[in-house]
């Protein structure tokens, strides 16, 4: 199906674009979200007379969209879930949940702008991008933790260590340093002197 573009659409074109796209996008998509128009001549007719119009108020979206985009450097959200030992949440955080988790924050957004391509299935720090507009993309910390603590581990730039994994390097810390106290003691013996053999006396410098 060939769409006559209201707005810049990623990975699709920009405005104006007459562009050829799958019936159901369209159907289910551009055409309702109103982001574009069937390609007939009458409505291309019809966006040629709107083009000015459609320009300035896309303009004025995307200074709005700046203008939160600034207040929302740094920005971040805690989502506490229960997982287990090895970091694997017990269920999900989806779009829905960040958006949500967003609007709670203080700032207001709708689902369909969390660009999430798959749920969030592990604890950490993960970064997701909040479409503000179509030209406007901005990146929100999601903190998903066990516990507040966690969390303001997590937001320090700490970084969480599965119980496995945090065995295995706390024995691989205990096996090197055995191994240099070992190698320590190895060099002591090298270096003191035999049983019975006088110390070797300083050097003395001939005159």
């Amino acid at each position: 199906m060939e769409v006559i573009l209201l707005e810049r659409v990623m990975h699709v074109g920009q405005m104006g674009d007459v562009v050829k796209v799958k019936p159901g996008f369209a159907r289910n998509f551009l055409l309702p979200q109103k982001k574009a128009l069937r390609a007939t001549e009458a409505n291309k007719k019809l966006f040629e007379g709107k083009r000015k119009e459609l320009e300035a108020t896309n303009l004025q979206r995307k200074q709005e969209a700046e203008a939160v985009a600034e207040k929302m450097k740094d920005f971040s959200v805690t989502l506490i879930r229960q997982a287990s030992e090895s970091l694997h949440l017990y269920g999900s955080v989806s779009a829905r949940d960040v958006a949500e988790a967003v609007i709670a924050a203080g700032t207001k957004i709708e689902r369909r702008q969390v660009e999430l391509p798959k749920p969030i299935k592990t604890l950490g720090r993960h970064l997701v991008e909040i479409h503000l507009h179509p030209e406007v993309v901005v990146n929100v910390a999601v903190l998903v933790a066990r516990s507040a603590e966690e969390a303001e581990f997590l937001s320090g730039g700490g970084t969480l260590v599965a119980e496995t994994e945090r065995r295995a390097q706390e024995l691989a810390a205990a096996a090197q340093a055995a191994e240099q106290q070992a190698a320590t003691l190895l060099d002591n013996k090298s270096e003191a002197p035999a049983d019975g053999e006088a110390p070797a006396a300083p050097a003395t410098e001939e005159k």
